[in-house]
Formats: structure tokens, sequence, C-alpha cells
């Protein structure tokens, strides 16, 4: 029986839209569109150096901790033909990591490279001591984990003690003590100079690829002088960077930029050419918005409801035919992905409309749900989703294994509260109530027995109450303001969906406005299509609201928050506006 925790705060039902504020906006190259240039300026980029970062301006791999110490003992490793096995982790940054690890070492001389990647039902997370016993038959002399290893603890302990050597390149947030790995790099670790603490995991091993093969060619290895050109690496590590919804500083967005710039030209791996082929993207429009809903899902899913080597084993695939096979075959895995999802959702939708409210007629100020017949592979979309719908810091639990005691959670938070820093303030009140956690501060994960859940959701509740500004919850949505008539054409849609590229902390534009509603209709049971008129005009707009139908016919004026797109389907120089939020104005 999902639970949903209480607290006093008012209710966020009606987002507000409110306006970016405006931006002193500096002289950009002739052709350049003052909207992009408009845009750019309010996200704090208002230069062409800084909207549009190029690979020159990434940040020194030296400036990395525990950098130089790595590339010792990865170069010492290649000279002297050792095993060396990179330890992916199950969802796409993980397996985006695992990828560019296993290809950046072998173009840099490496023989003796493998991987390995923990099945989320078998291992759980990460590194642990199950593993590293399923390791041993591939005798490792070095283990390299990318997108985890800062809290696994007993795994590292576990391969120490085989006599192995253990690199963690990780950009999780680091707990209280570090575990006893022969060398740890992550920009997040207290005192790391690195500038960006965004990169993510498939960044930080990007970046011990740039310094391993500084260090090799200062070395002379390298008959060329050069070394190999490791930006072949930036397909991968754009799609890696984008899933994991790291922010998207100027650093990132040079990282994802270059990536995006080799898929469009075809010139991504054959792993991604196919997952674009089976998404049905055209890989020489694919922007950011693609990675994160069409090829990251994809990928995800085997982790989520399979196993991650198979996305693995796509993104190392040289062989066109096998990776289509491949690619179809987690395309269907996505869908049972999204059934499953969809079910989930649903329990937790109806959990949520019987939360009973105080006598104030206010609403929680967070939400724990589980349910014994989730799947915790899923768990996490399912507390994105419901965030979203609350606008609330959501824990979504589901049994590690069918009927087993020990539950397994996914957090997802809102802006304001830092989750990772919620649970550990759950832990450090009440030690031993969270077996184990970690993450970020949008997103964590963590494990308790299934006898600890009503504990732990009082405890989460407190925590929330302690660290939440409560302005936080009322929910708005922040609009780049009203698009001029002269904007809202095929030209202004087609430069908005290149430019970018647009993710978290960066965020793609929206816009809003006032319209006549002059017909809809209801698609698909769920969705709207509308035909707006704008008022004073003639001319007629195509907009489509996704999940918008509530059972009740829009109001005749409307005010919508929306983004400019192209209209694929339609073709040509069609435009829509896909409606985000709409409020109904006075018939």
């Amino acid at each position: 029986m999902p639970l949903a925790a209480e607290a006093a705060h008012p209710p966020s039902d009606t987002p507000t839209i409110r306006r970016r504020a405006s931006v002193e906006v500096a002289p950009w190259p002739d052709g350049t569109l003052p909207l992009l240039a408009r845009l750019y300026a309010s996200r704090g980029a208002p230069t062409p150096e800084l909207a549009v970062p190029r690979l020159g301006s990434l940040h020194a791999p030296e400036l990395l901790g525990g950098i130089d110490a790595a590339v010792h003992l990865l170069a010492a490793a290649i000279a002297d033909d050792k095993r060396i096995v990179v330890v992916g982790d199950f969802d796409c940054d993980g397996a985006t990591a695992c990828a560019v690890g296993v290809r950046g070492l072998r173009m840099l001389g490496a023989r003796n490279v493998a991987h390995a990647v923990p099945n989320r039902m078998v291992h759980g997370y990460g590194l642990s001591p199950a593993l590293v016993e399923e390791l041993a038959m591939l005798q490792p002399d070095l283990l390299v984990t990318v997108d985890h290893g800062i809290a696994c603890h007993a795994g590292v302990a576990a391969a120490k003690a085989k006599g192995w050597q253990v690199l963690v390149t990780d950009h999780h947030l680091p707990g209280p003590a570090l575990p006893p790995a022969d060398v740890i790099v992550d920009p997040n670790l207290e005192g790391d100079a690195f500038p960006s603490k965004s990169l993510a995991g498939v960044g930080v091993i990007f970046y011990v690829l740039l310094a391993l093969r500084r260090h090799l060619r200062d070395e002379g290895v390298f008959a060329d002088g050069k070394g190999p050109d490791l930006a072949t690496l930036l397909d991968l590590v754009a799609v890696g960077t984008v899933a994991d919804l790291v922010a998207l500083d100027a650093n990132n967005r040079a990282l994802v930029s270059a990536g995006l710039r080799r898929l469009r030209a075809g010139q991504g791996c054959v792993g991604l050419k196919a997952l674009i082929e089976a998404s049905g993207r055209d890989a020489a429009r694919l922007t950011s918005t693609d990675i994160g809903f069409a090829l990251g899902p994809r990928l995800n899913a085997a982790g989520r409801l399979e196993d991650m080597a198979l996305g693995i084993a796509l993104l190392l695939s040289e062989n066109p035919h096998e990776a289509r096979g491949i690619a179809q075959t987690l395309e269907q895995i996505n869908a049972e992905r999204r059934a499953v999802q969809q079910a989930m959702t649903d329990d937790a939708e109806t959990a949520i409309s019987k939360v009973v409210l105080d006598e104030d007629g206010q609403r929680p100020v967070a939400a724990v749900l589980f349910d014994a017949d989730w799947h915790p592979g899923v768990v996490g979309l399912v507390a994105s989703k419901m965030k979203d719908r609350l606008h609330r810091p959501v824990v979504a639990f589901a049994p590690s294994e069918p009927g087993g005691d020990a539950l397994r959670g996914s957090a997802r938070s809102i802006p304001g509260l830092h989750i990772r820093d919620a649970l550990a303030l759950v832990d450090a009140q009440q030690p031993g109530l969270i077996e184990r956690f970690g993450g970020h501060a949008m997103a964590a994960g963590l494990s308790l027995h299934g006898d600890q859940l009503q504990r732990f959701e009082a405890a989460f509740v407190a925590a929330v109450q302690q660290l939440l500004d409560p302005a936080m919850l009322q929910q708005q949505v922040l609009s780049d303001g009203e698009l001029g008539a002269d904007e809202l054409d095929h030209h202004h849609a087609d430069a908005l969906r290149l430019a970018g590229p647009w993710g978290q902390g960066f965020p793609e534009p929206l816009f809003d406005g006032h319209f006549e509603v002059t017909n809809w209709r209801v698609l698909k049971e769920r969705h709207l299509k509308l035909e707006l008129r704008r008022p004073g005009t003639a001319g007629v707009l195509n907009a489509i609201h996704f999940g918008g139908w509530t059972g009740n016919a829009p109001s005749r004026n409307v005010h919508l928050a929306y983004r400019l797109a192209c209209d694929d389907y339609r073709g040509g120089t069609a435009i829509q506006l896909i409606v985000e939020h709409c409020t109904h104005l006075a018939r």
C-alpha cells in the first residue's frame, strides 16, 4: 500500500507563470538572431564565447585532484600489459562511461582491457562484494570504476583483499569517509580544485583519458607524436552527460555540443547510430532533447528491467548488423519499461489522491511511496513523475527482490532542496536507519529494511521541513516572455532546436502569451490538440498539450506557457506550440 507523508504547507496545484528578468545583451556577430542572443544572456551567457563554448575552452585536466596518480597507475598498467577491467554502472551515464573507458584505453595502447557491469537485481549498486567475487574469473590486475565507487567501501575493500589495484572515477558526492582505493578521481571531493563540479561520470573518465594521452605523448609513446583523437569519444560523452541530468555549465556544454556535432555529421559510433535509427530520430537534426527523451531512456531501459551489459555491448559494437539487432531489443525492453512505469505511476497517483489534507487544507511537504509489487528498476522514474506532479520531494521504494524485506528507493527533489543533504541529515539524526545512500542535489538512491519504512518516512519529512524554505513549494513556470509575431515562424523554431544545447541548469526556452482557442480535440484520450489565435490577429497556430485533457473543455481564452517547435509531422515550414502549462481565463 503506497504511503504519502503529510505536513503543513500550502498546495501547489496551480503554478504561476513568471517571466525572467530582462538582461543587457552584448553585441553579437551579424546574422545572429536577436532572440537567441537574448535567451543566452538570460541564462548567464551574454557573449558568444560563453553561450557557445568550444573544446578549446575546457578546464584543464590537471586541475582534477588525483589525476596525476591516476595517470601513472594507468600508464604503468598499460606498459606492463596488466589486465584492466572497467566496471560500469547500470544507468546511461555508467554505460557510456564504461564504453568510453574501454574504447579510450584501447586507443591509448592498452591490449588487455575487459569490462563488467553489475546486474541491478543480482549485485545491487556499484562495486559490491558480490560483484567482486564474479570479477575474479576475469583475473584483473586493476579495476577502474566509472560513475560509481565513491560509496562502495565494502566492494573496494574486497577487491583490495584480492590483491587488485583500484582506481575510482566518480562524480557523486562523497560521504564522511572515502573507500580504500589506490586512487580516487572525483571533482566533488573536498578541496578539489576542478572548477566544474557538474561533470558526469562519463566526463570524469574522459578527462582521465585526456590526461593519460598527454602523459604518454610527453613520454614519446606515440609514433606520430600526437596520439589518438579522443574527440571521437565525444558522442558517448554527450549522451551520458545529458542523460544523467547534470547541470550543463559551460564546460559540459562544450562537451555536449562537440558530441552533438559528431552525431549530426554521422560520425557517431555504430551503436549510437543504430539507437538513433531505432528511435525514429533524424541524426542530422539531433538535439539534447532527443538524447534526454529518446536515446537515454532506451539505454537506461536495459539496466532497469534487464542487464545493462546489453546496452554496453551496443556502445562497443563495431558491427552495424549486430548493433541494429541490439537496438531493436532495447526498443522492445523500453516499451516494456514504459508499460511498467505507467502502471506504477497510476498506483502512485491513486495513493496521492487519497492523501488526507490537514484542517487548513494544506498538502504534504514530501511524499514517500511504496508498493510491494513495484519494480526496483523503475522507482526512479515514478519518483520523478510524482515530483513533477506534486512539486514536492519524493522517495519511491520497491522490494529489492520480489517478496524480500530489503527495499530499494530513489529520491527526486525540487529546486531549493539538496536531496542528498536531506538523506544525510536523516542518517545523522538516526544512524543506521538508512543502510546505504548516495547521489546528487536533485536525485539520490538509498536502501533500507522494510520494517523501517514508516520510521524513515517520518524522519525524511522532518528533514525536509528543516531544510526547505516553504516558499519553494509554490511552483513557478519560468518564461522567457512573449514571442513577437515575426518570431513565430519555422526559421526561429529551427534555430531554437539547433541552439543550446539546452538541459539541466541551461533550460530549453519557454515562452508565454494569451490566446483564443478557436478549435480543439482530444488525442489518444490524454492529449489536447488546439488551434489558437493571438488577440487582434487572423492567423491560426497549431498547438498540442501532452497530458492536457482533464475531462473538461478548455476555456475560450487561455494563458499558455509553451515551447516553439518545428512541426515535423506536417513537414515543410509548419510550426506548432508545445504547451507546458495552461491557465484558463474567463470565458
